[in-house]
């Protein structure tokens, strides 16, 4: 192949596909090649079933009873996809969901004292919810109102706590909230580790849900390779070429 391009991309997880998009909308003649027959690198989702198998050296091949290879889409990364998120938003923006079909995930549970609860995350279900008593539940309809109506560029929002100056603990106690409370709404709504940005972590689980009602989470329904091959059909509409199982035999540089 002897041509010239504007732009050689190598790799084709999501953050190359999305630069390979971007960048043949804008007009540059593009490249992409990947030295894996598959789209997504580090992300991709791996299918058939036999291929997963190849990949990890599991000896012999999977039993029959796991059904058809070809049904199978493995995730090497499992994540899920805030419906208001930014990725959702950028896929919404550039149109790409065009190139894919998505599920709406039947709801968000929490272990607690060897049950299985559905987290709260509205007015109406920290009411009807058993993982709380009456006046607990009463306390976490006014945190989930606050939340709701933060905004940290409006001081008016803050009600006399304001979270860049002080710990999340602090908003909590304001609420009269229990650990048990504060443990599953940390790790469960803000779904983080650390108290960093909580309010606009649950401010964003309660808008992804508000969305699509059952759940705030997405998934693409052959997986989260996908997302980047809806990128790489994007970029393939504006003359951007792609080549899968091509690994680069050399890279010549001139002074």
């Amino acid at each position: 192949m002897n041509e010239e391009y504007d732009v050689i991309v190598l790799g084709t997880g999501l953050t190359e596909c999305i630069l390979s998009g971007i960048m043949s909308v804008n007009g540059k003649k593009v490249l992409h090649m990947d030295r894996n027959p598959y789209y997504g690198g580090e992300s991709a989702s791996i299918t058939p079933l036999e291929d997963l198998y190849k990949r990890f050296k599991i000896p012999g091949a999977p039993p029959s009873s796991m059904g058809r290879g070809r049904d199978w889409n493995v995730d090497l990364i499992p994540k899920f996809l805030m419906a208001n998120g930014q990725l959702v938003k950028m896929l919404l923006y550039t149109e790409v969901t065009r190139y894919l079909d998505f599920k709406v995930t039947e709801g968000s549970f929490v272990y607690k004292g060897g049950k299985i609860y559905k987290v709260p995350s509205t007015e109406a279900e920290a009411l009807a919810s058993s993982l709380m008593g009456l006046f607990e539940k009463r306390r976490f309809r006014k945190f989930l109102v606050y939340v709701a109506n933060f905004d940290e560029n409006d001081a008016r929002t803050f009600e006399g706590v304001d979270p860049k100056k002080t710990a999340m603990r602090e908003v909590y106690k304001k609420f009269d909230l229990g650990q048990d409370v504060i443990d599953f709404t940390g790790h469960a709504l803000a779904l983080y580790r650390t108290d960093d940005e909580t309010i606009n972590r649950i401010k964003l689980y309660s808008e992804s849900l508000a969305r699509y009602g059952k759940s705030p989470y997405l998934y693409p329904l052959y997986g989260l390779g996908e997302l980047p091959q809806g990128f790489a059909r994007l970029s393939a509409i504006y003359g951007g070429t792609y080549m899968l199982n091509k690994p680069i035999e050399e890279i010549r540089q001139h002074q």
